[in-house]
């Protein structure tokens, strides 16, 4: 038994400890939604859906006026992980390794996770696959879901979970949000406070839905209607309805959840869009809509609520950004910003509490594809360089730079700054594919960041979750950009697609002295699927499910290189069809 001197210095270090300091603090939930604009809500006024989940945050918190996103997916969630502007973590692109955040970027979950936090993020991440841009590299605990920027179907997909290969359960977003409510329930247990990031994939395409949220809608007259609605696609206004009806759903049951764990009062709650619609619908006469700088194109919901904390029914009329969430969350839980680098955000709090009235004019800039746009509290100068007062002229109609000579110079000077700053060097990425992370066990090599050399097509333009097709020429090739930093031993699967009438080509994986080769002596010609889910003809890829091979194992050396997976001898018309790698360090 310890003594009383002993165990009273026992307690107090127990006390001290940030685990001990953690169980006090909030817990932090962040939903993020992907494609769904500032009009997708009930909230904001569309009569065409319903979303009084969504809603009740607003009711039950605080929502904002006019809060800005990135015009794509990438971007924004690059913004919110760090508290900075995207360019400045090296996010340029959507697909092909452009999506990836610097390594010397600290994000969101190292701060939350160094204050005892357990974290975990559940769906789509899309700022890097290969560890340690992998999100179990970036400061979740835990990862489930897809690191692409798409993905091909929604029910019972592939996924993975740490890294390792698994098969969703259901449809996708239900999934993903088992695995929330599950991580809460296992932190509540272990009376440890959570951050819980769920970035979700809807209602971004393919635009699938369970039947119980698209019988809603299948026939549904629309009573609103975009400010350009000869341009609207009403099939798929419909289908994106239903996706955010299901979306409404799931917040709904995580809502409830933590009123059963009885931690609501203690819980920030945070919605927030990445982008602005993926269509021409009704989004509150905006111009733009996603891939767009204007207001359509880039303004989003943010609804928070904590019953601890912020008062209910809060309209906030100031602007905030993606790039304040961090120094947000982190003001309100009490905690320090991991981050040593200088962040573009600032914390919201004041203006949560309801004390706005030094709240000082800033600058919000949005960017994408070389496009800039830059917001005060009061004008938007467009990326043409047209003035807007958006109190008055939220549709950005009407061009007042002219009544206004002295602001339109004032801003012009301000995005010339920024860009000269932020924007020099942006695609000039010499960053390689990281391949056998000596930290982490699974490295996925797919088809999206890969090179196809002579015939070899992508079965889609769009790289996200494509694979590799008629490979029809033994020479050809498919080659990755790659670095091992560290010495190692893996164990090699193809995943492949090949019709019995052209098995038996031997395929052969190199990087520098290595090689591995191994043959296809199995058919596997599996359907195209996602079609038959399809409310509406996608754009992207269709999916198969590409079967394993087991082609060996293969010593690595650290060092650069060319990845190439190349064929032997091809006795069919064809070698094989091509999705991924997957490659599985050995030992610890």
């Amino acid at each position: 038994m310890l003594r009383p001197v002993l165990l009273l210095a026992s307690l107090v270090l127990a006390a001290t400890s940030p685990l001990a300091h953690a169980a006090k603090r909030p817990n932090v939930l962040v939903i993020l939604s992907d494609d769904q604009g500032w009009g997708d809500l009930s909230l904001n006024g569309n009569a065409n859906l319903s979303t009084p989940n969504i809603d009740s945050l607003a009711r039950d918190g605080a929502s904002f006026d006019r809060f800005y996103v990135c015009p794509v997916c990438s971007p924004t969630r690059a913004e919110f992980l760090t508290g900075r502007y995207h360019p400045r973590g090296g996010v340029y692109s959507t697909s092909a390794g452009g999506e990836r955040l610097d390594l010397d970027e600290m994000t969101i979950a190292d701060t939350f996770r160094a204050a005892g936090y357990a974290t975990g993020a559940f769906g789509k991440w899309h700022n890097g696959m290969q560890y340690p841009y992998h999100p179990n590299g970036r400061g979740f605990d835990e990862y489930y879901g897809f690191c692409s920027g798409h993905w091909g179907h929604y029910f019972d997909p592939l996924l993975e979970h740490n890294g390792r290969l698994v098969q969703g359960e259901g449809f996708c977003i239900d999934d993903f949000t088992n695995h929330v409510i599950e991580f809460m329930e296992s932190s509540r247990k272990q009376n440890q406070p959570f951050f819980a990031y769920l970035p979700l994939n809807t209602p971004h395409s393919p635009m699938q839905v369970p039947d119980r949220f698209w019988k809603k809608f299948a026939d549904a007259d629309l009573a609103m209607h975009n400010r350009e609605p000869q341009k609207e696609d009403l099939q798929h206004i419909r289908a994106a309805l239903a996706m955010c009806e299901n979306i409404d759903w799931n917040v709904g049951r995580l809502l409830k959840k933590l009123d059963e764990l009885q931690i609501a009062k203690n819980t920030i709650v945070v919605y927030f869009c990445d982008n602005g619609p993926n269509g021409v619908r009704w989004n509150g006469d905006m111009k733009g809509r996603k891939g767009s700088t204007d207001e359509g194109g880039v303004r989003s919901p943010l609804l928070i609520r904590w019953p601890g904390g912020i008062p209910v029914g809060r309209k906030v009329p100031q602007n905030g950004a993606a790039i304040d969430l961090l120094p947000t969350l982190a003001d309100l839980a009490g905690i320090k910003v991991a981050s040593h680098k200088k962040l573009d955000g600032i914390s919201l709090k004041p203006v949560l509490a309801g004390d706005g009235a030094n709240w000082s004019d800033r600058m919000i800039f949005s960017h994408w594809n070389n496009k800039v746009a830059v917001r005060t509290e009061q004008f938007c100068l467009d990326n043409d360089g047209k003035l807007f007062e958006l109190d008055r002229d939220p549709g950005q109609r009407q061009d007042i730079s002219a009544d206004h000579p002295d602001m339109t110079r004032r801003l012009q000077i301000a995005v010339k700054a920024w860009r000269d700053e932020l924007l020099p060097g942006l695609r000039d990425d010499k960053r390689a594919f990281v391949i056998g992370h000596p930290d982490y066990r699974y490295t996925q090599i797919p088809a999206r960041d890969g090179v196809a050399h002579g015939a070899i097509k992508r079965s889609n333009r769009f790289p996200n979750c494509s694979y590799f097709t008629n490979w029809i020429n033994a020479e050809d090739v498919i080659t990755w950009e790659a670095e091992v930093p560290a010495d190692g031993t893996f164990d090699v699967e193809v995943y492949y697609a090949c019709p019995q009438v052209d098995v038996g080509s031997t395929i052969e994986l190199s990087f520098g002295d290595a090689r591995l080769t191994g043959k296809i002596t199995e058919p596997h010609d599996p359907p195209l699927r996602g079609s038959e889910q399809d409310r509406v003809e996608r754009a992207e890829s269709y999916v198969k499910d590409f079967r394993p091979l087991k082609l060996g194992t293969i010593d690595l050396k650290k060092g650069r290189g060319t990845l190439t997976l190349k064929a032997l001898d091809k006795p069919g018309s064809q070698v094989m069809e091509f999705r991924l790698l997957m490659l599985t360090r050995r030992g610890n």
